[in-house]
């Protein structure tokens, strides 16, 4: 809920005369606010940003479940590879060509970058999905160090061999075959670790550790710990209450994150995400729900996952949403 959290100082840093949305944080009004079954879903992705080809791919996609009637909330990581056949693409694509156009969405009824994300994803976990934030995560590291770094407790320690060195991508290594020279070792101990956002933010995109740590259910997992620890963070009264650091979390959020949130219903969300903040409960999608075709040819070749039922049948990716989010 870092987000929401985020779009607060917003409120009240930015726009101090938006009485309405004001209001609504103090009075814990959520009559604005969009919901099915007194449930309100935010889908929330972390796009790498920069300049280079994928820079608008959302690898990082949680849906934040928050209940009006039972005073929780609940998050589910998204596997950034389901392949949607109504794009012919994964699924961390949607906000990609709901920008940019694609050539299977007419481009009046995709409603933008967030628009169609919410559309596929909504159909995909089988839950309306209200509103979205997407996040640039090259600002990632940037707003753990105005945060004055975090507190992150990693569970598995591990070791990656070819975390990538920005800036290196295209490096000939002076004829190395193997081109050791793009890539440095990270390791993370178990346990609780003090992190600034360069550290942050390798232990977040690490890819190609050995054992279940490098795989994407894993990495998905770290995601939800670093947000958790930010949010953690953010809510401490000498953070939350310092203007100096308000001020430069509040750049950030201007220049790097992007959202269907409106003011008002932003001091309502803003209101329910405190009053829940110890009531968050941290969910994974099994993995024996989706499967990695034998066959990867009507995938363009590409590393995807689709339903064990089979491609665009959903019917128990569906049914896993509904029972785990039930309040």
């Amino acid at each position: 809920m870092l987000f929401i959290l985020l779009l607060i100082t917003i409120l009240f840093i930015k726009f101090p005369s938006v009485a309405k949305g004001i209001n609504n944080f103090i009075q814990n009004d959520t009559s604005l606010l969009a919901s099915h079954d007194e449930v309100v879903n935010i889908l929330v992705m972390g796009k790498s940003g920069g300049k280079h080809d994928g820079a608008d791919l959302t690898d990082t996609m949680i849906l934040v479940s928050l209940s009006l009637r039972g005073d929780n909330i609940k998050t589910v990581s998204i596997p950034r590879d389901i392949w949607i056949p109504e794009i012919r693409a994964k699924i961390n694509s949607a906000y990609y060509w709901g920008k940019n156009g694609s050539p299977y969405i007419n481009s009046v009824e995709s409603g933008g970058g967030i628009g169609l994300a919410k559309k596929i994803t909504q159909e995909v976990v089988g839950q309306p999905i209200q509103y979205g934030v997407v996040v640039d995560f090259s600002s990632f590291k940037d707003i753990v160090d105005a945060l004055g770094g975090i507190e992150v407790n990693v569970t598995n320690g591990f070791t990656d061999k070819l975390y990538p060195i920005e800036g290196r991508e295209n490096d000939l290594c002076g004829g190395d075959k193997s081109y050791a020279c793009r890539y440095e070792t990270i390791t993370f101990d178990a346990g609780v670790q003090k992190m600034n956002g360069e550290t942050s933010l390798k232990f977040v995109r690490s890819r190609h550790s050995e054992g279940t740590e490098g795989t994407d259910i894993a990495r998905e997992a770290r995601q939800q710990k670093v947000i958790n620890a930010i949010k953690n963070k953010a809510l401490e009264p000498k953070t939350f209450l310092s203007i100096k650091k308000d001020i430069a979390i509040l750049k950030l959020v201007q220049k790097y994150i992007e959202t269907d949130i409106d003011l008002p219903v932003a001091g309502a969300l803003g209101r329910e995400a405190l009053d829940t903040s110890n009531k968050v409960t941290q969910l994974t999608m099994p993995e024996d729900l989706l499967v990695v075709p034998s066959n990867s040819r009507p995938y363009d070749n590409l590393y995807v996952f689709i339903p064990k039922a089979g491609s665009g049948n959903w019917s128990e990716v569906n049914k896993w949403f509904t029972l785990n989010l039930a309040n």
